[in-house]
């Protein structure tokens, strides 16, 4: 294992967007397995740090790959194509207005069926931006496009937990 591997390498996998989660989730398991700091008990105090290390940045590119948002943005930034969130919060128009739709949605819900069926729309929305997701860095490569989209994804994530939030009203 080499601790400079982008997290695909370090996991033996295709750098691209499509992963198979249980395919993932055994990997990380092995990995863990061999770089477990009590397997290196009697090579000494020193090795064991090694192995320490090696947990974490395995922890760290699992909890990376396992998230289809934070595979995309990861994608895009190994590719050269940042995504910027903090500093470029700029969007489309009719995103934006589909955010301020759904934030008086959210506002305005009488009850449990109006958070579902806004839920259901915005899931709906995020199956549509995932798919495109996957078309423009698998297929297409084209990791600038797919900027727009990881950002969209992004704005919709934060949505998604004000919109669980709204649950709690109506519990």
């Amino acid at each position: 294992m080499n601790l400079q591997s982008n997290d695909f390498e370090l996991f033996g996998l295709k750098q691209q967007f499509v992963q198979d989660r249980a395919a993932l989730d055994a990997r990380w398991k092995a990995l863990q397995r061999e770089a477990h700091p009590d397997k290196f008990a009697a090579q000494g105090s020193a090795a064991q740090r090694v192995a320490m290390q090696w947990s974490v940045r395995i922890n760290e590119a699992y909890q990376r790959l396992k998230d289809p948002l934070k595979r995309a943005a990861y994608l895009c930034e190994l590719s050269g194509a940042p995504i910027n969130a903090h500093s470029n919060t700029a969007m489309p128009t009719a995103f934006l207005m589909q955010q301020m739709e759904w934030r008086e949605l959210l506002d305005e819900a009488q009850n449990v069926s109006d958070l579902e069926a806004l839920n259901a729309r915005v899931d709906a929305t995020r199956a549509e931006l995932m798919q495109e997701c996957a078309q423009l860095l698998d297929l297409q490569q084209d990791f600038n496009a797919a900027v727009q989209p990881v950002r969209a994804l992004m704005f919709i994530d934060k949505f998604s937990h004000d919109l669980e939030h709204g649950f709690d009203k109506f519990e």
